[in-house]
Order: C-alpha cells, then structure tokens, then sequence
C-alpha cells in the first residue's frame, strides 16, 4: 500500500514561514492499495489538495475519524464532488447521534456554505458498512474506539502482512467514557509497520489541558515502544507548534529511543510524506 499524508495539523490550519517544514492543513490521509482503490481518512483542509491530485475523475472511499471541525472543514472544498465521473463512497458512522451524511450535508448548507449537496455532480454513497472491520479491494481496515470527547475511531489497515495503524485525537492517558484502554491499544498497534499516533503537547502543556482528547509525545512514543511497532510517526501537530520546535521534540524522541536500546524509526509527520508498505 501507499499512504500519503496532506495534512497532520491539529485543531485549525495555520500559515506563516515558520510553519514550512511540517505544513499547516488539517488531517487528511490517503491510502493507495495494490489493487488501485484510494481510501481517505479525513476530510481535513488536507483534502483540497488531495482533490486537485485527483481531477476530475475520482473513485475513491471516505471514513472519518470522527467529526470535529478540523477532521471534516475541507470536504466542500473536495474537487471530485463537482465532477460527474467521479464516484465517493462515505462511511456513514454515527458521531454523538447523529449521522456523517446529516453533519456533511449540515456543512454544505446556508448559511454556512452556498453550494449545497443536491448541486453537487458526482455520484455520492453513504455506507453503514464502512464500519468494524470492512474490505476496500486489496485492503483490510478495522476499527477501535478513540478516547476523545465525543467520541471517535482509529484505524488498522492491513494489505498483505503489511500494517498501517492510525490513532489520532486519542488521549491515552483519560477515559473519556466509550473508548479503548492503554492495553487495548497496545494490542491494536502490535508489530504494526506504521504507526501515526496523536502527539499533540508537551508534558507541560499537558498539565493545564487535561481531558481535552490529546496525548504528549512521551505517550505516544511509550505506546510505539511497547507495542513494537516499527516505524511511529507523530500526528496532530500542535497549531502552534513550529518547525523547530517540532525538530526539537523528534530529536528529543530519538534520543530517547537510543536511550532504550530500541531500533524504532521515530518522525514527525509532514504534509506530502509517503510511505510503501
């Protein structure tokens, strides 16, 4: 598989020079299987230019994470849905109640957005079978419940014995009330040969933001040593975090996996990286 990264910001979309290296547009992941479906996860403000790479004619499949602002602000901006010859199959999972197909078609509705879903062109399915465990062609994605307010999915994606585990907007250390439990993560990620995994603050900043849905970098990296993972790849980058300071807390990573004795390959996770699997 092929999986690129558009967007690894978290919270909101940010600009400005010091913000270069790692770019500044909210979640969205694509993932290219050897069979040539595309899966999407999220529609971040990363998936507008995913859009543009893909034209006019698009087939191509949509889960979501879960539904706050930055996870799901760029989807009316997603080229294809203007496009007769493309084709979106979305997840329709529920988030606090209400159904992915009501909280995108809330999105693209006055007064918020002028264009609305019955102007769009392309041909647009809402699945409920995009959930649990589910086959996009070559790929096998299965789910776990995040701990995040609100609520909210990781994902495995498995293609072959290739592995790509996804856990974003998922504090490790607070239950939020309908997620995993640090074990069960550890058990979701194990031998994984990708792991993205929320590395929002700091431990200081931790301290005045617990039970806001995010985890420190020091978790996430226990999490990737514990559960053998082979690469981990920091996610959900701090809005205000800039590209020296995101050096420093790679550095500060690797050092403590030398520390270890581990062979973890550990990196902060920049717009347009790509990964074969």
């Amino acid at each position: 598989m092929l999986i690129k990264c558009w967007g690894s910001r978290g919270s909101t979309p940010i600009s400005g020079k010091q913000y270069l290296k790692y770019g500044g547009d909210t979640t969205c992941i694509q993932v290219t299987a050897q069979s040539g479906e595309t899966l999407i996860i999220d529609a971040g403000t990363g998936i507008r230019e995913l859009g543009e790479s893909l034209g006019n004619k698009a087939n191509c499949y949509l889960i979501l994470t879960h539904a706050h602002l930055d996870h799901v602000a760029g989807f009316n901006f997603f080229k294809p849905l203007f496009h007769s010859d493309s084709v979106v199959e979305i997840q329709n999972s529920c988030f606090s109640g209400v159904t992915v197909e009501n909280i995108l078609n809330t999105l693209m509705s006055p007064p918020l957005f002028p264009i609305t879903p019955k102007d769009l062109k392309a041909t647009v399915r809402y699945r409920t079978d995009l959930t649990g465990t589910f086959s996009i062609g070559s790929l096998t994605v299965e789910t776990i419940a995040l701990s995040h307010p609100n609520g909210g999915f990781g994902f495995r994606v498995t293609e072959a014995d290739r592995r790509f585990v996804f856990l974003t907007d998922n504090e490790i250390g607070f239950d939020h009330g309908g997620g995993a439990g640090f074990d069960d993560y550890i058990s979701f990620a194990r031998n994984a040969d990708l792991l993205f995994h929320d590395a929002e603050f700091t431990p200081d900043e931790y301290r005045l933001r617990r039970g806001w849905g995010h985890s420190t970098y020091i978790e996430a990296l226990d999490l990737a040593l514990r559960s053998g993972v082979k690469r981990l790849g920091l996610f959900h980058l701090n809005q205000n975090r800039t590209d020296r300071q995101m050096d420093q807390i790679q550095a500060d990573c690797r050092s403590r996996i030398k520390a270890e004795g581990s062979t973890l390959d550990c990196f902060a996770v920049a717009c347009n990286m790509t990964f074969t699997l």
